[in-house]
């Protein structure tokens, strides 16, 4: 639901993805030709990499989806999309394969289309976002940034304006309201925390890998298993909304 976040972060890859590593003129070791031929080789397999992700981007102002009258562009498509071939690459999966790439576009449209609809019942609902909310929120991404400088650049290069920007982070204030008080989350249990260590317990052993205690990990399991809950009430509610929404597919 972090638009606003996604957008930013897409910026930041492409920097560092352009920015690999730096050539040491003078320098006459094997050692170093060894590792500037290394270098050159993984930027090139980057180039590679990142100009296939490209293709599976589209036209930004192409329509991606009309969701109940709300139209989706191809700019809101290729941010999301970029998010999401990010994970696969973190998760150490390719994106780039057809079949990850069907994947992932399936991916980006459910998102874009539960997004809509969980904004649009927000809407509905009466949710607001207060300027003071808006504001805070803004100063706190700002904080990631050394100065105003680097921070408009990084919204430059994730093709936002500062208006853009507190649009995104209105609409996402605006939905956890909503998600917050429409969609409760359930309690994760002990038992709940006890079955998934036993499981990962019982990899571990498997692996012959060290396990930690129980006590070192049941918070971080907690977590997960509240984020699991959470993404799986999302996922009914936007089931619930797309029966009576009016969704067209156009890519």
């Amino acid at each position: 639901m972090k638009k606003l976040i996604s957008s930013l972060m897409i910026g930041f890859m492409s920097i560092a993805l352009a920015a690999c590593g730096s050539n040491d003129e003078g320098q006459k070791s094997t050692a170093d030709a060894q590792s500037k031929t290394t270098q050159q080789d993984q930027e090139k397999q980057m180039k590679a990499i990142q100009k296939k992700l490209d293709k599976q981007k589209i036209d930004e102002k192409k329509t991606v989806a009309v969701v109940n009258d709300k139209k989706i562009n191809g700019s809101e498509y290729n941010n999301l999309l970029s998010t999401a071939q990010m994970q696969y690459q973190q998760a150490g999966q390719d994106p780039t394969t057809a079949d990850a790439a069907k994947q992932i576009k399936q991916q980006t449209l459910d998102s874009l289309i539960g997004q809509t609809l969980l904004l649009e019942e927000a809407d509905k609902k009466g949710y607001k976002a207060s300027d003071q909310e808006i504001n805070k929120q803004l100063d706190e991404s700002k904080k990631q940034y050394k100065s105003d400088q680097e921070f408009n650049t990084a919204l430059k290069k994730a093709g936002l304006n500062l208006s853009e920007l507190k649009s995104d982070i209105a609409a996402n204030i605006k939905a956890e309201k909503y998600i917050k008080k429409e969609v409760p989350q359930d309690k994760v249990t002990n038992e709940e925390i006890k079955s998934y260590y036993d499981q990962y317990a019982a990899q571990q052993k498997d692996s012959k890998q060290k396990t930690p205690k129980l006590e070192d990990v049941k918070s971080q399991i907690k977590q997960m298993l509240e984020q699991q809950k959470r993404q799986e009430k999302l996922g009914q509610q936007v089931e619930k909304l797309k029966k009576s929404a009016e969704i067209d597919i156009k890519i």
